[in-house]
């Protein structure tokens, strides 16, 4: 028995026109489970820590880095959530705006002292009301979608826009003229927050707006202002979602989403159920948004129906589209864009103008160069549709082995 080896394969070369989104995204996913915690835990650290020391570059001389992070934290979270909708199941929402307004107004109606159903003089604590309230927001923003989502699934492509669309200024029409519950466009102010690190020296607590935080102190804590201590909680939200639809992603339940969004038509020959699963993805995504309302409402402790408007639900699309449909990573970074460029712009003024005044131009043109020279976002994603997509790859690209002789 003779056996020889064939030389190894030349590795093929990298195709033209790959950027480093494609670049990052290869290097990501060549890593196993635990290298990838090995660096996304760092990363989360150093995160962490840029509201506590912004460097020069990226800081925002027009208004504070740390409220301007978390900011960042809410939009990615409610980014993440339209993902699920938009990048996952391929249903186009240009509603998703109401579902984060019911979650800001379940929060608000029950604990505002402007609001007929204040309950916290009842049967919620000011100490803990908004803690309480975070899930009861995603339990009614869930329910809104399932509502929503039963008649309306049946649709597709603009006609579920147009309806999506409508539910967004219905919802925002309502708390307008429901002045005798949400107070109309006076809105509902001291809305709870979460009450932590109550002290002398924070008599309100870490999450209040009166902590401006202390930059000369050595103590994290101390040194940390409410918009970090906001950024933090929001992160904390986004790194536990990302879990959750990371797991779903590689379920039954992310291939079936798979194959609705890239054809309904033979998903449903082939046996996928696809009203079921596009049910789940509104109801899904409906929660996170609620769960991204609580926070909004939570941290500004003030709504009203303006905030709540379409071009909102224009920008949060525009997160994702822009990091990239389906990616979850990616329209994180969407959602970092689309926040920090208009504050970093804002101290920029060319002939008395401030160039934060103009980031809708900004959007549009964004918009027009990616969808033009990078239409699937700058972070295209790649789904694995194998449980252990890794181990099969790497069996099939092995180096062959020819045999001259009947055995091996």
């Amino acid at each position: 028995m003779t056996i020889s080896k064939s030389a190894a394969p030349q590795p093929k070369s990298e195709p033209k026109g790959r950027g480093i989104g494609d670049s990052l995204r290869d290097w990501w996913g060549g890593l196993s489970r635990p290298a990838q915690w090995g660096v996304g835990v760092p990363v989360i650290i150093l995160l962490a820590l840029l509201p506590l020391f912004p460097p020069p570059l990226l800081d925002t001389p027009g208004t504070s880095f740390s409220g301007v992070m978390a900011q960042f934290a809410m939009t990615a979270l409610i980014a993440v959530g339209l993902n699920v909708v938009v990048g996952q199941a391929g249903l186009l929402d240009l509603g998703y705006v109401g579902f984060y307004a019911v979650g800001a107004y379940t929060v608000g109606l029950l604990t505002s002292p402007n609001s007929p159903w204040n309950q916290t003089d009842g049967w919620l604590s000011p100490s803990w009301a908004w803690i309480v309230c975070v899930p009861l927001a995603i339990l009614v923003t869930a329910i809104s979608g399932l509502i929503l989502g039963t008649p309306t699934l049946r649709l597709r492509g603009d006609y579920l826009a147009i309806v999506t669309l409508g539910f967004g200024e219905i919802v925002r029409l309502l708390a307008d003229n429901l002045g005798d519950i949400t107070n109309g466009s006076l809105g509902l102010s001291r809305i709870a927050y979460p009450r932590v690190g109550v002290s002398e020296t924070h008599p309100d607590g870490y999450f209040s707006s009166g902590n401006l935080g202390d930059k000369n102190s050595s103590n994290l804590l101390d040194r940390a202002n409410s918009g970090a201590w906001w950024f933090w909680l929001g992160m904390t939200l986004v790194v536990i979602v990302l879990l959750f639809v990371g797991n779903l992603e590689r379920s039954r339940v992310g291939r079936a989403w798979v194959a609705i969004r890239e054809d309904e038509d033979v998903a449903e020959m082939m046996g996928v159920p696809t009203f079921k699963f596009k049910l789940w993805a509104f109801m899904i995504g409906a929660g996170i948004g609620g769960m991204s309302g609580a926070l909004y409402a939570g941290q500004v402790q003030f709504i009203n129906p303006t905030g709540f408007n379409i071009i909102n639900s224009m920008l949060f699309l525009c997160a994702v589209v822009i990091g990239g449909q389906g990616n979850k990573l990616g329209v994180i970074v969407g959602a970092f864009l689309i926040v920090y460029l208009p504050n970093r712009f804002m101290s920029v003024n060319i002939g008395g103008q401030s160039l934060g005044d103009y980031k809708y131009l900004f959007y549009g043109v964004t918009l027009v160069v990616v969808m033009i020279f990078r239409p699937q976002g700058l972070f295209p994603v790649r789904q694995k549709l194998l449980a252990y997509g890794r181990t099969v790859y790497r069996a099939v690209h092995r180096t062959p082995v020819e045999t001259t002789g009947g055995q091996r």
